[in-house]
């Protein structure tokens, strides 16, 4: 029953919403509006996307105020009440009093909190925090490739992470704790200063002060909570990277100098932890200090007006116990405000990253592409990578649909960037890519990508099972297609000795993060028969190979040359005697393309080409990353 009452109250929020509709069909990319930058208008955002529950829960806040406050006052109507009557006639005398009281402690504060509860713990956080979270995540999905390239996973990841919890706990704190308190401590004003207007002054003069301080000394914890969070960030991203790479570090690390690196980004963060803990207690021994001179003001005074018989012992009983309350909970409430700063800190911290204008992103005007026929143009492209010079000068190159091309020349010539620009993972600063004679800058990325197949040497596959990553580029291919592709992949054979350490094998194993279980060769496999079965009409081929031994590459030298016919084909490799056989070898150097022909054409000119393929022992070619 209770249940399913909180259910229903769970899907208040829709905690993967954002501005569209739906998601069924690709989007372009910078479509989603940005998130607000500043900090406060990130917060107002997704406050205005549950204004009503946090309207509400502005109620229920101070209704819990209100509520603590009148029956601390009630103490004192008691305390009267036992002194006019005696255990006879208590309750005849006092009838109303006591069953309103009782009424209002089982019913009115019950319903109270738990309205308080499920707006907070039901609608509010696992919807509104979720939907926080899901809504940076799909704005830093839209980012550049060099957005990732320029920062670590983890740390990003972290982020998402944060500023979900860190909004949500700064505007619930805000709207319920922080609201109580105060109405907490307006009403106290009001009952003790009705009683005296002396003790009302001195409340005035505390509330000054406790002003004070959360104005003059808890800045110093924002700036802290806004240090610390980034601290806390470039630790995780540290960690992250150790394990992402952890067979480099047993490798290339016996001096454990990753640990080196890994215990800086450690103190970094203790420090800023500390930094944080020092402001803290300054502001815990402010208010302590603050709060003493209050209530023993507070009780001197309510002492004298008993001698004085200004009052009666019910409100010396109302007196203490509403400041030994407003004690307890400004106390509570500076702890609070402690974390509301550090929340505020982080999500300032988070927004920069979270909110960023993505650099590459698809023209208002932007349209699918027209099912491509193959034919590629690079057609005056200069690219820099922003250095102002160098890697691509005035590149220009056509390629006829269905023609096999390679590309030649020593490392950093430029091939690789030539297909990420082909891929629109980059923009050109100058000239135009076109694609069956459509500017890819005009078209939508994501249906671009969806007519080139690419291979890498660096091939990275998800944490998901061996058919999952199969049809990661085709997710509604049927299991014949997946089984057809990884059987001209050659990789049937050792995909069906593949277990995981759950017991799933074969096609349903999980491969471990970025592929970690498979071998290189087995993961080039993998990423192959992604390829076959993604069917698209332009094939990148950057080193598809270059993983695999002699004997398996022969294997599957075939069922390439297969999924070659009839489609465009851009291939780079370093040996040389993969794609001797092409149409056409375009050698390139600095950018710039030095020579062109056949195989055996470029062998005769004796110029570039030959001088690596003379440089080749036994086929291969010296290679480094590019």
């Amino acid at each position: 029953m209770i249940d399913r009452l909180l259910r229903r109250f769970e899907r208040v929020i829709d905690p993967y919403g954002d501005v569209e509709a739906g998601d069924a069909e690709p989007r372009r990319v910078g479509a989603l509006p940005p998130l607000p930058r500043e900090t406060n208008r990130f917060i107002w955002h997704f406050a205005r996307e549950a204004k009503w529950p946090f309207l509400a829960l502005l109620v229920t806040g101070g209704l819990t105020g209100g509520v603590d406050a009148l029956l601390y006052a009630a103490v004192g109507w008691v305390v009267d009440a036992l002194g006019s009557s005696s255990p006879a006639t208590l309750v005849a005398d006092h009838f109303w009093l006591l069953a309103i009281l009782a009424a209002s402690t089982l019913l009115v504060r019950t319903l109270v909190l738990f309205a308080a509860s499920v707006l907070e713990q039901q609608v509010i956080v696992p919807s509104l925090y979720n939907r926080i979270r899901w809504q940076s995540y799909r704005r830093l999905m839209d980012q550049s490739y060099t957005f990732f390239q320029n920062d670590f996973a983890g740390r990003v990841a972290q982020k998402v992470q944060q500023v979900g919890e860190a909004t949500g706990d700064f505007i619930v704190t805000t709207l319920q704790t922080f609201w109580s308190f105060v109405t907490f401590a307006v009403l106290t004003v009001a009952i003790l200063g009705a009683m005296d207007p002396w003790m009302g002054l001195v409340l005035l003069v505390w509330a000054a002060g406790y002003g004070w301080i959360v104005r003059t000394l808890l800045p110093r914890i924002r700036r802290a909570g806004r240090e610390s969070a980034e601290a806390r960030s470039v630790m995780s991203g540290r960690v992250v990277d150790s394990f992402t790479n952890i067979l480099a570090v047993k490798l290339f690390d016996p001096g454990r100098r990753q640990d080196a690196f890994v215990l800086d980004g450690f103190r970094r963060f203790v420090d800023a932890i500390r930094a944080t803990t020092r402001a803290i207690t300054a502001v815990r021994t402010a208010v302590a200090v603050l709060n003493g001179f209050m209530m023993t003001a507070i009780g001197a005074l309510a002492l004298h007006s008993w001698t004085a018989g200004t009052t009666t012992t019910g409100d010396v009983a109302t007196a203490l116990g509403l400041v030994l309350r407003l004690n307890q909970m400004s106390g509570w409430m500076m702890f609070n405000i402690n974390g509301l700063v550090r929340n505020y800190g982080t999500v300032q911290d988070a927004v920069a990253t979270v909110s960023a204008q993505p650099a590459l992103v698809d023209r208002p005007d932007a349209a699918p592409i027209r099912p491509a026929g193959g034919a590629v143009e690079f057609r005056d492209v200069t690219f820099h990578y922003g250095k102002g010079a160098g890697v691509i000068e005035n590149f220009s190159l056509a390629i006829r649909p269905g023609e096999k091309v390679g590309l030649v020349g020593r490392s950093g010539a430029g091939k690789t960037t030539l297909v990420n620009l082909l891929l629109r993972l980059y923009d050109v600063e100058k000239g135009t890519i076109l694609l069956d004679g459509q500017d890819i800058a005009g078209v939508t990325q994501t249906s671009l990508r969806n007519e080139i197949g690419v291979v890498t040497q660096d091939t990275s596959l998800f944490h998901r099972s061996i058919r999952d990553n199969i049809a990661y580029g085709r997710p509604e291919a049927g299991e014949d297609e997946i089984l057809s592709a990884a059987r001209r992949a050659d990789a049937l054979g050792f995909i069906g000795t593949v277990r995981d350490p759950n017991g799933r094998v074969g096609l349903d194993a999980y491969v471990g993060e970025r592929g970690v279980k498979l071998s290189g060769g087995q993961r080039q496999r993998i990423a192959i028969a992604r390829v076959f079965l993604k069917n698209a009409p332009v094939l990148v081929l950057d080193e598809a190979t270059s993983a695999l031994d002699s004997e398996v590459e022969a294997a599957i030298q075939d069922n390439l040359e297969g999924m070659m016919e009839g489609r465009t084909v851009i291939a780079i490799a370093h040996r040389l005697s993969t794609i001797a056989q092409l149409d056409r070898l375009v050698v390139i150097d600095a950018g710039r393309i030095v020579e062109e022909g056949t195989h055996a054409e470029l062998v005769r000119r004796g110029g570039l080409y030959a001088g690596l393929w003379r440089r080749q022992s036994g086929g291969f070619l010296p290679a480094a990353a590019e």
